[in-house]
């Protein structure tokens, strides 16, 4: 099973699908199915945006992707989206209409959830182990969404009660964690941010790969201080000042019955062919 990673793609949920199609096309490779970190700019009405998004919204019709392209039907991108047929699974970031989202979520009983006209975009229960399926390969799956706050603040934003609870049933349970998707970091860093029931999963739950985004920070990879996860920083969707795509913006991984592949940086010379002037064409 071939996994495409992206984070904090701010509205810009149509971008992932079109570089998937764009490396299947190249390389010949089938991607199953798409994870994505946070921050999908889940906005389906634009009265409703935060500060942040507003301010970005008025320089760039790119951050309202999800209200003009996701929540009324287009026929091209239905068509796009019936060709791939592949399913993008996210978690929560912190630029999202959550009442929007907690309503979906309060009337939809699985692990996952669709947020979108296409049912193809699916939002992760915080702290709620599920799987991915493709054939007879199984990927032991958990999402951790919205962020965390050492001030203890408790608006939408931030990591809800019910979901700590959620965490704290994970931390409890047996079998591992094949990836571990987050919005957030985890709170060992010395600067000040991060989210404790993030760290509490890694410290109790053996999990192999764990991708976040949030941060600001580019791309890296680095062994988690419990000795068994690979933490994974993705690089955020954005486009830089001279309208390309960062390096570490797109990760693959391949995961077999006798575990995971080396995770592939897909390389800028693929996604410099997708530009902030020519993606929506």
């Amino acid at each position: 099973m071939r996994l495409a990673i992206f984070a904090d793609v701010h509205g810009k949920l149509l971008l992932p699908f079109k570089l998937v199609d764009l490396y299947q096309q190249q390389t010949g490779r089938k991607i199953d199915f798409i994870l994505q970190c946070g921050d999908m700019g889940a906005y389906p009405d634009i009265h409703n945006l935060d500060k942040a998004t507003l301010k970005h919204a008025r320089q760039n019709r790119d951050e309202l992707g999800f209200h003009d392209d996701f929540m009324e039907e287009k026929k091209d991108i239905r068509q796009l989206l019936d060709r791939l047929d592949i399913d993008m699974v996210c978690v929560r970031g912190n630029h999202e209409d959550h009442d929007f989202l907690d309503k979906l979520e309060q009337a939809n009983a699985e692990p996952r959830f669709p947020i979108d006209v296409y049912h193809r975009v699916f939002v992760c229960r915080s702290g709620v182990k599920q799987e991915l399926r493709k054939g007879q390969e199984v990927i032991h799956l958990a999402g951790i969404g919205r962020i965390g706050d050492a001030k203890g603040r408790t608006d939408k934003r931030f990591i809800q009660e019910y979901e700590q609870r959620e965490v704290k049933r994970l931390l409890k349970s047996s079998g591992h964690l094949d990836i571990l998707i987050t919005h957030d970091k985890d709170d060992s860093s010395q600067r000040g941010y991060g989210m404790k029931a993030i760290r509490d999963v890694l410290d109790h739950v053996p999990v192999h790969y764990h991708f976040y985004g949030h941060t600001g920070e580019p791309f890296r990879q680095e062994a988690d201080p419990n000795g068994i996860t690979q933490s994974v920083k993705v690089s955020e969707l954005e486009f830089g000042p001279s309208g390309i795509l960062p390096e570490g913006c797109m990760l693959i991984t391949e995961h077999h019955s006798d575990g995971f592949s080396e995770l592939e940086v897909v390389s800028q010379r693929l996604t410099n062919q997708l530009t902030q002037y020519n993606w929506k064409d």
